[in-house]
């Protein structure tokens, strides 16, 4: 938000210069005022009393061209120059500004004082009476802007010029009706101009509250198109109204007292106190600035006391000492990056797809995982378009350069700015360009994430693949842009670029044979991607490297295993490749029954339980065959072993085994088919008696191998 106040910091430069390049007067009109002032006994009184003065003065030393050949000695010495011509002239400053009053006094005197009175209240009578009449004509579109919907963009924006556009008509009753004053009644010039000047001061708050409620509308949020908080909003719609209300005194001032005819000297120091007042205010503005968010601490006081000072340091070199150039620059290094930045958040946030609540108003992003659209970023990049233009063209206008002599000179600084804005303007392009791609990628991304798993298979195989190959195809792009933006700018600055391919040809040679690996796992990605081996959200197999496909670059995969671990595999590692997740799979389960088993009977309850399976709203559209039992497959020392299989979409199998485990229980339970598990027996008249009797048999036989070792 400081940049509102800091864009105008710009005019603190106007106020000193308004002292030395205050609007002529008419030149009939000062030639009666000489006359006059002439014929006055006091002025002629001076007019002798300074001669003598200036007689009786020693002549000015003539200063040095050259102390020491340094530029640094000549700037100290013009400095040290302007201060002495300043305080020599400080002295007459109270008697130039007496000399405004007694023009005003003698204007008022002309016509009365209450002639005066009354022409002045004609004035604020008649601005006041059209905008009355303004705003009782306009009742119905007073309340179509507090009624109407405000849900959808095009609601919003509708609202919003609707009510600029009011502002302005309203300022604009008042300005006619008070314009309307001066043509009907007869005034006195210095006081017409006097009058003049305050219309254009309350003008000027008026316009700045108009902008200010525009960008931050105070009173509702919905409308707001600079994001910040309500608090914040009004901090900064008054502050503006102050300091452009304080800007428009200080101007009328200087071209006030510029009519009456007081020195150079004066106007200048004048025209410094009303810029040191300038800058108290907006210092005051940037300390006491509030947070932009709800909750959050104001700006460190290291950050505002180093903008303040900043600021203070670019006018003293400005203004103060005079060098032009470099207070230009420091003020636009300073804005330029300030306003990018808000202007992005404004953008974003005026032309997000729907209302946001909290801290989403507030944000740099308009939603989570939702990319802008083409028009925010044309609206966008526009925008710091044009600031990068406007800074150009304050910057190289501080230097004296001519802008339309600087597109046809031939000389070495004319045809090397050219060069450079056009280099920046390819840069500019380019940048836009990469960000409508990226952004039309991310939105086929988003696209492509947000659909369901009940989707058809090919629906889900597209988006699939769609995730897949635009990440590479983005990186890809970007690298072709800035390659051949970065080319084209150097071309344009006057570079040979042909020499710089070759010894890039020449230099990706020798890259590759040493770095051969990384070359590998470059083309084997390429190839792998060719032929669709994988997809993000497959599960593949390749070695000891196993699962899920998360993302990839253009030389590895990375792999996150069931139980969390993340793999980075470089495509030239990778080899042949399983992948578990595409099309189908035939998953196979395996039961060890008793061999008193009813195989027909096992048959008919694993057929009901694949029917249920498949009539389950949950696990039914996993399948693509329902279970069934496939016989016997082996005869075991304890058990018959069984196989069923079922045919499932890939990554649905998990989950009916699970419950096809759980319900071949129950049913063989209930229909008294018992699971064989792997038993002891031991034969004998008496368990105690058995047991004792296998326990010294075992103690026997390992006596009998000891005595035949010995």
């Amino acid at each position: 938000m400081p940049v509102f106040l800091l864009l105008l910091s710009l005019l603190l430069a106007a106020l000193p210069a308004m002292a030395q390049e205050a609007p002529a007067a008419d030149p009939q009109h000062k030639v009666e005022e000489f006359t006059t002032l002439l014929a006055d006994p006091d002025v002629q009184a001076w007019l002798r009393e300074r001669a003598g003065e200036l007689a009786a003065a020693p002549a000015a030393p003539v200063p040095a061209t050259n102390m020491g050949g340094s530029a640094l000695s000549g700037a100290f010495h013009e400095l040290e120059a302007r201060l002495d011509v300043l305080l020599a002239g400080l002295p007459r400053l109270p008697a130039d500004l007496a000399t405004a009053g007694d023009r005003l006094a003698r204007e008022i005197a002309e016509v009365g004082p209450l002639g005066a009175l009354l022409l002045v209240l004609g004035f604020v009578a008649l601005g006041l009476g059209t905008e009355w009449v303004f705003w009782h004509s306009t009742r119905s579109v007073r309340r179509h802007i507090a009624t109407a919907p405000i849900d959808t963009l095009r609601q919003r924006l509708r609202i919003i010029g609707i009510r600029f556009l009011f502002g302005l008509c309203w300022i604009g009753a008042f300005a006619v009706g008070s314009l309307g004053a001066c043509l009907l009644f007869p005034w006195p010039a210095f006081l017409r101009s006097l009058l003049l000047g305050a219309l254009a001061v309350i003008l000027a708050v008026r316009f700045t509250l108009v902008i200010a409620r525009f960008l931050l509308s105070p009173g509702n949020e919905k409308l707001r198109i600079v994001p910040t908080t309500t608090e914040a909003a009004w901090f900064w719609t008054r502050r503006l109204a102050v300091f452009f209300g304080y800007l428009a005194f200080a101007w009328v001032v200087l071209d006030l007292v510029a009519a009456v005819g007081i020195t150079e000297v004066s106007m200048r120091l004048l025209g410094y106190v009303l810029g040191l007042a300038a800058l108290v205010i907006l210092g005051e503005a940037i300390w006491r600035q509030p947070p932009r968010q709800p909750g959050a601490p104001r700006p460190a006081t290291a950050l505002r006391v180093g903008m303040i000072a900043y600021i203070a340091f670019a006018w003293l070199v400005g203004r103060v000492l005079n060098v032009v150039p470099l207070f230009d620059v420091m003020i636009v290094v300073l804005l330029l990056p300030l306003a990018i930045r808000i202007s992005h958040r404004a953008v974003l946030h005026l032309l997000r797809p729907g209302d946001l609540d909290g801290d989403g108003l507030l944000g740099d992003q308009p939603a989570p995982q939702q990319p802008p659209s083409a028009w925010t970023v044309v609206i966008e990049r526009g925008l710091r378009l044009a600031f990068f233009a406007i800074g150009a063209w304050i910057i190289i206008s501080g230097f004296g350069v001519d802008m339309n002599m600087m597109r046809t000179s031939d000389d070495l600084l004319g045809v090397f700015l050219r060069n450079l804005l056009r280099a920046l303007a390819i840069l500019l392009v380019a940048d836009l360009l990469w960000q409508l791609a990226r952004t039309a990628i991310d939105h086929h991304l988003v696209h492509a994430a947000a659909g369901s798993e009940a989707d058809p298979t090919e629906v889900i195989r597209r988006r699939q693949r769609v995730r897949t190959l635009l990440p590479i195809l983005r990186n890809v792009l970007f690298v072709v842009l800035i390659t051949m933006a970065v080319l084209m700018a150097l071309s344009s600055l006057g570079v040979e670029v042909g020499p710089l391919i070759a010894g890039a040809g020449v230099v990706g040679v020798a890259i590759g044979f040493g770095a051969q690996t990384l070359v590998k796992d470059v083309i084997s990605g390429i190839f792998y991607l060719l032929d669709d081996a994988f997809r993000i959200g497959e599960y593949i197999v390749s070695g000891s490297y196993k699962g899920t496909v998360e993302s990839f670059s253009l030389r590895s995969v990375k792999l996150r295993h069931q139980r969390g671990s993340l793999y980075t595999v470089p495509f030239g590692e990778l080899g042949a490749i399983q992948n578990m997740s595409r099309d189908w799979v035939i998953d196979k389960l395996t039961i060890n029954v008793t061999y008193d088993t009813d195989l027909d009977k096992a048959k008919k309850i694993i057929k009901q339980i694949g029917k249920e399976l498949l009539a389950d709203e949950e696990l039914g559209p996993g399948f693509i065959q329902p279970l069934k039992m496939q016989g016997v497959s082996s005869f075991g020392d304890f058990a018959m072993q069984i196989t069923l299989k079922m045919m499932t979409y890939p990554g649905k199998q998990f989950t009916i085994r699970r419950k096809a485990y759980a319900m071949i229980k129950r049913a063989f339970a209930e229909n008294g088919i018992q699971i064989a598990v792997p038993t002891v027996r031991v034969a004998g008249t008496d368990a105690h008696e058995g047991a004792e009797a296998v326990a010294a048999k075992a103690a026997n036989d390992v006596l009998a191998a000891k005595a035949a070792q010995a």
